[in-house]
């Protein structure tokens, strides 16, 4: 019902400030609300499980992760973490933006699902067996 309400409140602001309601407006609006947090600038330190405990105190946590190297295992600096609700997810957003976690200020934003393939980023300069190029 609240995921309902949420819907028609932008659509609704949508519409009162283009005279329309586009596709795009509408489908940007559905795509904010959402229960997975992006968590960047997270300390070398910070494991899955003190994110979730970070992060528990705004709802059920579902999953928290910190994303690592697949070659050194080290982390990232970023992680994720999924609540049972979007309200959940939404304060513990407007609640831990900017706040200090384990030493390091943290920036959390909604999850973007990525599009497209994944770049290749595989190395090597071309170049001939001279080093030339």
């Amino acid at each position: 019902m609240a995921f309902c309400n949420k819907i028609g409140s932008l659509l609704k602001h949508n519409i009162s400030q283009t005279g329309q309601a586009p596709m795009t407006a509408m489908l940007n609006s559905v795509r904010c609300m959402s229960s997975k947090l992006f968590v960047g600038g997270l300390s070398f330190g910070t494991n899955d499980e003190s994110l979730k405990e970070a992060f528990s105190s705004f709802g059920d946590v579902t999953e928290a992760r910190v994303i690592t190297d697949r070659d050194t295992g080290r982390s990232r600096g970023f992680g994720f973490v999924n609540f049972a609700s979007d309200d959940s997810a939404s304060s513990a957003l407007s609640s831990m933006d900017g706040q200090d976690l384990h030493g390091r200020n943290i920036r959390v934003s909604y999850a973007t699902e990525r599009t497209g393939p994944r770049p290749f980023n595989g190395g090597g300069g071309g170049g001939d067996y001279r080093g030339g190029y």
